[in-house]
């Protein structure tokens, strides 16, 4: 996200005290970008299409893929999930060299060392997403961990994000003053739909036009962790 930065963020983020904290997990935790649309370039090529461009994969990037498949490229059900097939199989054996950036770890560290409890809520499958936590070693922060099913029955962030809420419920978990970070409009959308606030970071892969919802904008995990943890 390369655009006007909300420095200054409403009184009310910095004045509440999180119950709760969700994070987004390709382009928020870890810097995923190049290898999914590596595998979704193989994709495409495996199934005899044309390569979509570097700007046209990814925007395939943030939202579920089974309806970005359906709705942008236009598959059709059947087509939507050999191709996600494909993908999977493809990324499965990838997904563990995407990056965490710097400084989200220290920020999840200190969310973890106050107290504060954490949660995933992503639309990468449940069973992914914990591999990729686990391996930055960064599974030990997180109270839950909420990603779409594999039958893509739950794949929506709304629907994630709600999962995510349930959980949190069901632990003891205060989520009456949750908030979500992410770093695309899907996921201010998302949490939105579940009365959630939403902190855009810019260092992932959203547009300035997806921001307009967001509660505030940071460019820095030093902001971030100011605006979580004051």
């Amino acid at each position: 996200m390369t655009s006007e930065t909300l420095t200054t963020p409403p009184t009310q983020a910095l004045t509440r005290t999180w119950s709760a904290v969700l994070f987004d997990l390709d382009g928020t935790i870890v810097d995923s970008a190049s290898d999914i649309t590596a595998s979704l370039a193989h994709m495409f090529a495996e199934l005899g299409l044309p390569v979509p461009s570097d700007d046209e994969l990814r925007a395939f990037v943030g939202p579920p893929l089974l309806d970005s498949l359906r709705m942008t490229a236009g598959f059709t059900d059947a087509d939507a999930w050999e191709a996600l097939n494909v993908y999977r199989d493809h990324y499965g054996r990838h997904v563990l060299r995407s990056p965490v950036f710097p400084g989200v770890a220290g920020v999840l560290e200190r969310l973890h060392a106050a107290g504060v409890p954490v949660a995933l809520a992503t639309s990468k499958p449940e069973s992914m997403a914990r591999k990729v936590l686990d391996h930055a070693g960064l599974s030990r922060y997180f109270t839950v961990i909420a990603g779409a099913s594999d039958d893509e029955e739950r794949s929506t962030k709304a629907d994630v994000v709600a999962e995510a809420l349930r959980r949190l419920h069901e632990a003891g978990i205060n989520t009456e003053h949750a908030v979500m970070v992410g770093d695309r409009g899907y996921d201010t959308l998302g949490a939105l739909a579940n009365g959630v606030p939403t902190i855009l970071v810019e260092w992932g892969y959203g547009s300035p036009a997806e921001a307009g919802d967001a509660m505030a904008v940071v460019h820095s995990t030093d902001q971030l962790r100011n605006l979580l943890l004051g």
